[in-house]
C-alpha cells in the first residue's frame, strides 16, 4: 500500500513492519517536498513519522482519539487521515492548516495552537467517556518542551489521582522545544535518555546466550524473541521512571521512537493496562534531513527552501531589520549600560530575538521554557528586587498569563517591561497564533500604559520609555521588517508618557492611527486629497493613557473621525478614543477600522489585510464612501 491510498488511518491495521517503513518514508518525502515549497514546521513532524504509524497501527481511529499537543508536529497525522492529497496547500489560503482544527476534519479531536494542552483535553474526554459509559481509548502524544508548561503537570497531578480512568499519554522526546529545552524536568528526562538499563540488559543478552556451549548462533530467531520479552518487562519495570510513578502512572520507557517494530509491540502493551499509563519514546527532531538533525532550531520552521542545499533559492534583496532584531540591538545597549536589567522569554529565544542577548549578556538573560504565567510572576519577583524585567513574549502567548499580570504585577504596581513580538495580523500559523487582542485585553487594567511605535527608529525610543517608566507597561510590535528609516545607535530619548504626535494637518478628516497602522494612515492621507479630502493625521503612540488634549480639539473641529488599529475593534483602540470623546462631551462620527469580530484564519499577512479591508487603498474608498453617506444625510437635513 503506498501513502496516495490512505484515505483513512485504520488502513494501516495489518500492514507488515516493511509496508509501515515505505510509508514511513513516503511521508518524509512528501513533507520535506511541502515545506520547501511553501514554508511550514519541519523538524516536528519529521520526527515523529514512525511514532503516529506505530500508534495509529494499534488504535481503531473510527472511535479511539489522539489529541496532539501544539500540533504543529501533526504533519504526518494530517496526511493519514485523508489530507494527502491537499497537503500541498499546506498554510495558504483555504488550504491545509498548519495547526489542528477541528472544523477541519472528524481526526482532529482537539484544536491546537499553544502547547501544553494535550493532557487536559484527553482526560477530560477520558472522564466524560466513563460517566457516559462508552469504551474508547483516549491518547495524549506530547513533547517534552511542552512538559515544561505548568498546565502539562497540572493534568498529570489529577489523572494520577484517577487509577480507574484509562489514559494513555505519549511523552515525544526530542530534547528541543523550538531551542533547546530548559529546566530540572528536560535535564531528569535526559539522563532517562541516557542511561536506561534497558539498553545494557538487551545488548548483553545475546553474547551471554551465543557463548552458551552448543548453541552458539543457531538459534538467533530465539535470542531475537527473548531479547523482545526482555525489552517488554523491563520497560514496564523500568524505575528511572519513578517520578511519573509516584505520580500515578505506570511508565513504560524510553523506547526508540524510530524502531516500528518495538512502538507497536510498546503500545499494544500499553493499551491493555488499567489507569493512566505513560509511554515514553525517544525521538530525533528533524529526522531523515540531515540538516534539520544538525540544526534542530534553525529548521523547526522554514520558509520556502531548496531541498538539496537546505537553503533558501531566493535572491538575497537588502532588507529593513526585523523589528524583533531591532528589539534585540536596542535591549542589548541599553542592557551593556544598566545591569538590572534582565531578559525573559518563555522558550522563544529565536523568535523574539532575544539569543542574541543570550549570546552578548548570558548574565541577564531567562529562558523559563513554555511557561508564560510563571515568566510573568517571575518577572513581578525581579521587579520588587530593584531589577528590570523586560518580558518578550508573543502577544498570543502573553493571553496565557493573563491572570499573572493583573494579580502579581499590575496591582502592585511594579516595574515589568511587556514587550510583545508579533502583536496584530500573522499570517499562515492561523487564528491560534494572530496578536489581535492585546490591546483590548491589557488596556483594561489599572495602572498598565500601552504603547506601540510606528516605525523601528520610534520603537528605539519607546524602548527607553519603557525601562525608564516605573510600573507595568507594554509595547506592541508587528512581525516582519520596519521601514527602513535612519536610526541612532544610541542616545535614544524617552517619550513622554501618554503624549501623541501630529503628522499631518488637515480640515476634513480626522485619522486616529495606532502602531503598524500609522504609515498606512499617511498612505490613505494621500489617496484622500486625491479626492479633495484634506486629512489629519495623528499617530497616538499610546492607546493608555490616550493623549486626549491632542485628540479631542481635533476631534471637535474636524467632526468626523477615524481610528486605525492592527487588532481587534472590540474593546481596541478605537473603542479607547471613543470611550474618551464621550467622556469630554464630543458628538462625533467615529469609525473604528480594525479586525471585526472574527477569527483570521491561516493565509498570507497581504492576503489577510485585504481580506479585511485593511489596506491603504481599502480604507480610502472607505473613508469616501463613509464621507459621501455623511455628505448625504445633511443635505437631507438641511433640505
Amino acid at each position: 500500500m503506498r501513502l496516495s491510498e490512505i484515505v483513512h488511518p485504520n488502513q494501516l491495521h495489518g500492514l507488515s513492519i516493511q509496508q509501515l517503513e515505505s510509508i514511513a518514508t513516503e511521508i518524509r518525502e512528501k513533507h520535506l517536498q511541502t515545506i520547501a515549497a511553501t514554508g511550514g514546521h519541519l523538524g516536528p513532524g519529521l520526527g515523529v513519522v514512525e511514532l503516529t504509524l506505530g500508534l495509529y497501527q494499534t488504535l481503531d481511529l473510527d472511535r479511539d482519539k489522539v489529541i496532539w499537543d501544539v500540533g504543529h508536529q501533526a504533519y504526518p497525522h494530517k496526511m493519514l487521515t485523508g489530507r494527502y492529497k491537499n497537503f500541498h496547500t499546506l498554510r495558504q489560503k483555504n488550504g491545509v492548516a498548519g495547526y489542528l482544527k477541528r472544523c477541519e476534519n472528524k481526526f482532529d479531536h482537539f484544536g491546537a495552537g499553544h502547547a501544553s494542552t494535550s493532557i487536559s483535553a484527553a482526560l477530560g474526554m477520558a472522564i466524560a467517556r466513563d460517566a457516559k459509559g462508552e469504551n474508547f481509548k483516549s491518547v495524549a502524544v506530547i513533547g517534552d518542551g511542552a512538559l515544561t508548561g505548568g498546565m502539562a503537570l497540572e493534568a498529570i497531578n489529577h489523572a494520577g489521582h484517577l487509577p480507574k480512568t484509562n489514559l494513555l499519554v505519549v511523552l515525544n522526546d526530542n530534547e528541543m522545544s523550538i531551542s533547546p529545552n530548559v529546566g530540572a524536568i528536560p535535564r531528569y528526562l535526559n539522563r532517562m535518555r541516557l542511561s536506561p538499563p534497558l539498553k545494557f540488559i538487551t545488548n548483553n543478552i545475546e553474547d551471554q546466550i551465543r557463548n552458551l556451549p552448543f548453541v552458539g548462533g543457531s538459534i538467533a530467531p530465539e535470542i531475537d524473541r527473548i531479547k523482545d520479552n526482555i525489552k517488554i518487562l523491563t520497560m514496564v519495570q523500568n524505575k528511572v521512571g519513578a517520578v511519573f510513578e509516584e505520580l500515578g502512572f505506570t511508565y513504560i520507557g524510553p523506547i526508540d521512537g524510530h524502531n516500528l517494530r518495538d512502538l507497536i509491540e510498546t503500545f499494544n502493551m500499553a493499551h491493555s493496562l488499567q489507569g493512566p499509563v505513560m509511554v515514553h519514546v525517544a525521538t530525533t527532531k528533524g529526522k531523515g534531513y540531515s540538516y534539520a538533525e544538525e540544526d534542530k532550531v534553525a529548521y523547526h520552521a522554514q520558509n520556502s527552501f531548496n531541498l538539496a542545499t537546505g537553503k533558501s533559492d531566493a535572491p538575497s534583496k537588502p532588507k529593513p531589520p526585523s523589528y524583533s532584531k531591532v528589539f534585540a540591538d536596542t535591549l542589548i545597549a541599553l542592557a551593556e549600560k544598566d545591569k538590572r536589567i534582565i531578559g525573559i522569554t518563555a522558550a522563544m529565544a529565536t523568535g523574539t530575538g532575544l539569543d542574541k542577548l543570550q549570546a552578548k549578556l548570558p548574565d541577564q538573560y531567562i529562558d523559563v521554557g513554555i511557561a508564560e504565567q510563571h515568566a510573568i510572576t517571575l518577572a513581578a519577583g525581579l521587579a520588587c528586587e530593584g531589577m528590570l524585567p523586560v518580558a518578550a513574549i508573543y502577544s498570543t502567548f502573553l493571553q496565557r498569563a493573563f491572570d499573572q499580570i493583573i494579580h502579581d504585577v499590575c496591582i502592585q504596581n511594579l516595574h515589568v517591561f511587556f514587550c510583545m513580538d508579533r502583536a496584530g495580523i500573522v499570517g499562515a500559523d492561523g487564528p491560534t497564533h494572530q496578536g489581535m487582542y492585546d490591546i483590548a485585553y491589557l488596556r483594561c487594567i489599572p495602572n498598565m500604559v500601552l504603547m506601540a511605535p510606528k516605525d523601528e527608529a520610534e520603537m528605539q525610543q519607546m524602548m527607553v520609555t519603557g525601562i525608564q517608566h516605573n510600573g507595568p507597561i507594554a509595547m506592541r510590535y508587528p512581525r516582519g521588517n520596519g521601514y527602513g528609516v535612519p536610526m541612532q545607535s544610541g542616545g535614544w530619548e524617552a517619550l513622554p508618557i501618554g503624549k501623541a504626535e501630529v503628522l499631518r494637518q488637515g480640515n476634513d478628516v480626522l485619522l486616529v492611527a495606532y502602531g503598524s497602522m500609522v504609515y498606512p494612515a499617511m498612505q490613505v492621507a494621500e489617496i484622500l486629497m486625491e479626492h479633495g479630502v484634506q486629512a489629519t493625521v495623528v499617530n497616538a503612540r499610546f492607546a493608555k493613557p490616550l493623549d486626549i488634549e491632542t485628540i479631542a480639539p481635533l476631534a471637535r473641529r474636524i467632526g468626523k473621525v477615524f481610528t486605525l488599529e492592527e487588532g481587534c475593534t472590540m474593546g481596541g483602540f478605537g473603542s479607547a478614543v471613543m470611550e474618551a470623546l464621550m467622556d469630554e462631551g464630543i458628538v462625533v462620527p467615529v469609525d473604528r477600522i480594525g479586525v471585526p469580530d472574527i477569527l483570521v484564519d491561516h493565509a498570507s499577512p497581504n492576503e489577510s489585510f485585504a481580506d479585511l479591508g485593511l489596506t491603504s487603498g481599502q480604507i480610502g474608498d472607505r473613508i469616501l464612501k463613509k464621507l459621501n453617506a455623511i455628505g448625504d444625510r445633511q443635505a437631507i437635513a438641511s433640505s
